[in-house]
């Protein structure tokens, strides 16, 4: 079989492989891949500037998959069926783990991050985290590892119908995140540097209100609030200086969650931190949970798990044609397809 591994920053090799066998030790499933969605992990790992990642790897963590072969103990999915893969375990069972917070354990294991992912034909996986529905798209089931991200992220905030939400980042995570934000009811305002991105947000999620990040914040804030304040901030960006300037824009009694991370430290200024009495989340990853939520959302018609999808590549292209994924100014979502 085909396998396609990033041996190196900048570099990919063409792997060919013995494919898995059908007869699989107990719990596991040999699956098919359809389809992956490419994520801001994978364009950071192919640059050098993923946390947390090892070299050579296989990448690919959203995945829509097809059930090949099943051990004899596993029933909740079966040949044929198409899932979506849930790509985080742990296969040590820690302090977070036993308090039920299965996606941040302190030995998680993320497919295409810490083991091998999905830019292979086949793989062997535990059938426990398939998401099995066969009413959505191939399409369709590979974004729903990323919408997990945001729907998580909303559990996070807590939001309630009388919250007013900033999004900051309107990439993909982003644009999950307004969605989950507006089932809660909440009023919601979308924030990114890019007019483009913003103008593709309001078509996708039909938010009202946009603004430029470049701009004056603040007073476009009080603007359009009244006065007020954003009482919930999501930041999907991975940009210190946006992580940082949340402190700002944060109603007193506020929430804000960091979806996004980089690599150095978070400052603000504590006294205006205690003042205003905030509340700081990070979010990370997403519940099992989720992945059967969003799959229900999905097939109500609540949530719209395609329009993000801009561009599209073979696999067998993935070495020539993945870097000119950083030209696209239009680049929201990259698929990549068998």
């Amino acid at each position: 079989m085909k396998v396609i591994r990033l041996k190196e920053p900048g570099a990919w090799e063409h792997l060919d492989v013995e494919k898995p066998g059908d007869a699989l030790s107990s719990g596991n499933a040999l699956l098919r891949v359809k389809k992956i969605g490419v994520c801001g992990t994978d364009l950071h790992a192919f640059k050098g500037q993923q946390p947390f990642f090892s070299y050579p790897r296989i990448l690919g963590h959203e995945l829509a998959v097809e059930v090949v072969a099943v051990a004899d103990d596993v029933t909740h999915v079966s040949i044929g069926d198409k899932c979506s893969v849930e790509p985080y375990y742990n296969d040590i069972i820690g302090q977070a783990v036993r308090r039920g917070k299965t996606n941040c354990g302190e030995h998680l294991q993320v497919l295409g991050v810490h083991v091998d992912g999905g830019m292979q034909e086949y793989f062997v996986y535990p059938a426990k985290f398939l998401h099995a529905t066969n009413s959505l798209t191939d399409d369709q089931l590979a974004m729903i590892e990323p919408l997990a991200i945001g729907c998580h992220a909303v559990d996070r905030a807590d939001i309630k119908e009388d919250d007013i939400v900033l999004v900051i980042g309107v990439g993909p995570i982003g644009l999950g995140t307004i969605q989950f934000a507006q089932l809660k009811g909440a009023r919601v305002i979308a924030m990114d540097i890019d007019d483009t991105k913003l103008k593709k947000c309001r078509e996708i999620t039909k938010v009202k209100d946009t603004v430029n990040a470049l701009g004056d914040v603040e007073a476009e804030l009080a603007t359009l609030l009244n006065g007020d304040l954003p009482t919930v901030i999501l930041d999907a960006t991975g940009n210190s200086t946006s992580m940082m300037n949340t402190f700002k824009y944060a109603a007193a009694g506020g929430t804000i969650v960091f979806i996004g991370l980089f690599m150095g430290d978070v400052v603000f200024h504590d006294p205006s931190f205690h003042k205003k009495e905030l509340t700081l989340k990070a979010s990370r990853a997403a519940m099992g949970e989720d992945f059967g939520r969003i799959i229900r959302l999905i097939e109500a018609g609540k949530i719209d798990a395609t329009s993000f999808i801009t561009h599209r590549m073979n696999f067998d292209d993935i070495p020539t044609e993945f870097e000119k994924l950083y030209t696209h100014k239009d680049l929201i979502k990259a698929i990549i397809e068998f």
